[in-house]
């Protein structure tokens, strides 16, 4: 079977389903972790938990380009749809940004700015999909992952997003950076994913 049969027949096992089955009963009231829900502004709310995870929060490019040439982080990729916003602004701070991503050349990559679907002020969580996010392996593959959001995108609780899941046959939530630990419980970051995930509030 040749490569590109086999990409088709993922591709096609990922669709999104035609119905989807009922979501179970649960208590909301038992779900909530209250510590976590102190305050009234969302993104307050989301910045103090995805902090704690090591996410970054940033509210404003030049911070966002501060931290990429702090740690040389120099090469990545940018949605096409968000380059008009900022992208200039990326280049003429001297990193190099494409907007197509190239999969072949996926080291290539130190960081990847997409859009997110939303997050999670409880958990600090972003949410990434397939409808929303440009490329997938752009918000995976790169050290650097930069989730782009809006305060509108902010939920609540993790019940508000189970709530508002879409139609996307792929939804990840990504609270803070990959991680990973072994029996003895020696936490490492960056094995499966990005190994700093930075939340950007426009």
């Amino acid at each position: 079977m040749s490569r590109a049969a086999i990409f088709a027949k993922i591709e096609s096992a990922n669709a999104a389903l035609k119905t989807k089955a009922a979501y179970p009963e649960y208590d909301m009231a038992l779900v909530h972790s209250a510590p976590k829900l102190e305050g009234t502004d969302l993104w307050e709310i989301f910045a103090r938990n995805f902090a704690a995870v090591n996410g970054k929060p940033m509210t404003g490019i030049d911070q966002l380009i501060d931290f990429l040439v702090l740690h040389q982080q120099l090469r990545g990729y940018c949605d096409p749809a968000l380059y008009p916003h900022f992208g200039q602004k990326l280049v003429d701070a001297g990193l190099t940004v494409e907007t197509q991503y190239d999969r072949e050349r996926y080291d290539f990559y130190q960081f990847g700015i997409t859009r997110a679907t939303g997050a999670i002020a409880e958990s600090g969580s972003v949410i990434l999909d397939d409808d929303r996010t440009s490329h997938r392996l752009a918000a995976l593959s790169p050290w650097v992952h930069v989730a782009v959001l809006e305060r509108s995108e902010i939920l609540r609780t993790i019940p508000d997003a189970i709530a508002a899941f879409g139609d996307s046959p792929n939804i990840i939530w990504a609270t803070g950076p990959s991680k990973t630990a072994d029996v003895e419980g020696i936490l490492i970051e960056g094995v499966h994913g990005p190994g700093e995930q930075i939340a950007l509030l426009i």
